[in-house]
């Protein structure tokens, strides 16, 4: 096995255990505060062009806000929910997660959970979130809808006039892609592959569905980069938390490399439709780095540790034994710590991952309209 190999043997197998884990995959303001409101607001509505209205999200556990089933995954078990909203809801966090806060940046309402639409037309009116924890642009393990099929379920609610064509316009979309695909091609594939073949399988289908969410009406979409999957928990583990994977983030840098070229493409395709790329690689690392939301602040003293783990190889956050005794263990302070589990990030954790790409979003205001 040459080095090559080796690397993409390594990333395959740091993948697969992320989606076979069991967890498939504010007034009284002062004239100052009021100036960075208003300096905050134009920001988005350069961004954005205006105000978006709603929201349609697609992709995966660091999106969804309460697709999945309560009998599949750990996301409806206690102590998940325990910041926001005090019980569990679905959230692949102790809180909030990336969709929550995208939403408190464009000026909307975090959109209802697909699987929960029926309860009512003005639930709607903040848009959906069709987002599976689990789940990739092609299919994996999980008994979910890839994103192929979410936009399906978004074009039929079109098709039933749900929504006009001026609330499309009038809207964002967020596209979550986080790796799930990656640890279902290692699971169904006993031999080494190109790594680059399959990247770029990938990166081809998510530009695939860029495209279709865009000639359906929507003419704003956030899409993500794929995080530093050498960082998450399950990764340092080997390292007692301690240090980052190096090989796999360099593939990783592979997969936003391609990514990066394949949103240009689309932009030089139409001039119509706004694509960002939420850069998780960068933001992650940066605050991972500084230990917060900046580097003279140290919030996080152990960031690669995550908050809520098992007691034993065998069981993660969650997991309760046949007499429901708990088999996990709970940091005390879940703002202090990065990331919740060995996947995804607290509250705390995506707050400041959001602080960071507010950051981003405002350099390319100039260029985005």
């Amino acid at each position: 096995m040459d080095t090559r190999q080796k690397l993409v043997f390594t990333f395959f197998c740091y993948s697969i255990l992320f989606l076979l884990s069991g967890n498939i995959g504010v007034d009284g303001s002062s004239s100052s505060s009021q100036h960075h409101r208003r300096h905050h607001h134009h920001a988005r509505r350069h961004l954005f062009n205006h105000k978006p209205s709603k929201l349609f999200v697609f992709g995966d556990s660091y999106a969804d806000t309460g697709n999945n089933r309560k009998s599949l995954g750990n996301s409806w078990n206690i102590p998940y929910g325990i910041t926001f909203p005090g019980k569990p809801a679905g959230r692949y966090s102790d809180g909030r997660v990336l969709t929550d806060f995208l939403a408190r940046f464009i000026g909307t309402r975090s959109p209802i959970a697909y699987r929960w639409r029926k309860l009512g037309i003005k639930l709607l009116k903040y848009g959906v979130n069709f987002a599976f924890g689990g789940t990739g642009v092609f299919d994996t393990p999980a008994p979910y809808p890839n994103m192929t099929t979410q936009i399906d379920f978004f074009e039929e609610m079109i098709k039933l006039k749900i929504f006009s064509p001026m609330d499309l316009k009038d809207s964002a979309a967020l596209v979550s892609v986080v790796g799930n695909d990656y640890a279902a091609f290692v699971a169904r594939n006993s031999s080494i592959p190109a790594l680059e073949e399959f990247i770029s399988q990938v990166i081809n289908q998510i530009s695939l569905n860029l495209k279709r969410i865009s000639d359906l009406g929507v003419k704003r979409i956030a899409v993500t980069s794929l995080q530093p999957l050498g960082c998450l928990p399950r990764s340092t583990v080997e390292s007692s938390f301690r240090q980052c994977n190096d090989t796999d983030n360099l593939l990783v840098e592979v997969h936003n490399s391609f990514l990066q070229q394949a949103v240009t493409n689309l932009k030089a395709d139409s001039n119509t439709t706004t694509i960002v790329i939420l850069d998780l690689y960068s933001a992650f690392l940066s605050v991972l780095k500084n230990k917060g939301d900046h580097p003279e602040i140290s919030k996080f003293t152990t960031p690669l540790r995550p908050c809520c783990i098992g007691v034993s190889t065998e069981s993660s956050c969650g997991s309760v034994d046949a007499n429901g005794t708990k088999l996990y263990r709970v940091c005390r302070n879940p703002e202090f710590a990065f990331f919740w589990d060995f996947y995804h990030p607290t509250q705390a954790g995506w707050q400041a991952v959001y602080t960071t790409l507010k950051s981003n979003f405002h350099q390319l205001e100039g260029k985005i309209h």
